[in-house]
């Protein structure tokens, strides 16, 4: 109490004190109102029975834990493995997606921050920003497009003699990997660079003149320094291809089920509100456990997410 005290006294004395009282205003309205209030009853929706109307507030409507126990038995003694499947499939393939945009977006974020300057700096920056003008689903079926049986890498791959016959990039999820790999490169890019930024060129030189190898630079000196930025990148995308739900709905294979689709099914196909909210009230404890688990495993603390 006394920590948050002091940082509010600071914040007044540097903007004074209508803002500050503004400020906080707004983000406890934020927290409170649309975060942690819809979560409470999205929480309480999830231990109740579906009832109608005309029985809520009844006898009948109590507390259960039926749609936690449908989840992993379904309607009978069995293990429930087509949903628990969908959960874990959803999980790995937000990882591989997350890895991939790390890959991608760690070099990109380096040359921003310590290699291009002036025009080239301001090109990279609009290259990466001007795609995020086109809508989410229209970029969703785009990608369909170009990954279709008539679709640019198909036309490409037979013109060059690759192979003879189209490939179902469709059915074979490559379609929706890159789509969500692609839409959340900026997210990915940006806290990386602000963590580089940081970095003295001067460590950098230093190290080669040495004699370092190029790998042992940014082992050594630049991952530790992008660490936080890569956490919070990763958390991120993480959490959003997780819960995906335009993209698998557009361009997801026939046999790719992600478990957004088995949430929107139950609150909208099924009219079972309760259930589907059981259903997201675990895929986010799902995704916060195995956040927190790899922060541990990669021992990164969760207060450098917000740095």
């Amino acid at each position: 109490m006394e920590r948050i005290k002091g940082i509010f006294g600071d914040f007044v004395g540097r903007h004074g004190l209508g803002v500050a009282i503004y400020i906080s205003a707004s983000v406890l309205v934020w927290v409170i109102v649309l975060i942690a209030l819809p979560q409470v009853a999205m929480l309480d929706y999830s231990f109740r029975h579906n009832l109608p109307p005309a029985q809520i507030g009844g006898p009948e409507d109590v507390y259960t834990i039926s749609n936690y126990s449908y989840f992993l038995f379904g309607n009978g003694e069995s293990f429930n493995a087509l949903d628990t499947g969908v959960l874990f499939k959803t999980l790995f393939a937000a990882a591989i997606v997350t890895f991939i945009d790390i890959l991608i977006c760690y070099p990109i974020a380096f040359i921003l921050a310590h290699s291009a300057t002036g025009v080239a700096a301001r090109m990279m920056v609009l290259g990466l920003i001007v795609p995020f003008w086109v809508n989410e689903i229209l970029r969703a079926f785009a990608f369909r497009v170009i990954f279709g049986a008539t679709g640019l890498v198909n036309g490409i791959g037979m013109g060059m003699g690759l192979w003879d016959t189209p490939v179902d990039f469709i059915r074979a999820d490559v379609a929706l990997y890159s789509s969500l790999t692609y839409s959340y490169i900026l997210l990915m890019v940006f806290p990386i660079y602000n963590a580089v930024e940081a970095l003295d060129r001067n460590q950098i030189e230093a190290a080669q003149d040495m004699g370092a190898p190029w790998w042992r630079v940014h082992w050594r000196i630049v991952l530790p320094v992008a660490k936080p930025g890569i956490a919070s990148g990763a958390t991120i995308v993480f959490m959003l291809t997780a819960g995906a739900l335009a993209a698998p709905q557009i361009i997801g294979g026939p046999s790719n089920l992600w478990f957004t689709q088995l949430v929107y099914q139950w609150f909208n196909d099924a009219s079972n509100w309760q259930r589907g909210a059981a259903y997201a009230t675990i895929l986010l404890g799902s995704c916060l456990t195995f956040v927190l688990l790899l922060m541990k495993v990669f021992r990164v603390p969760i207060g450098a997410i917000g740095r």
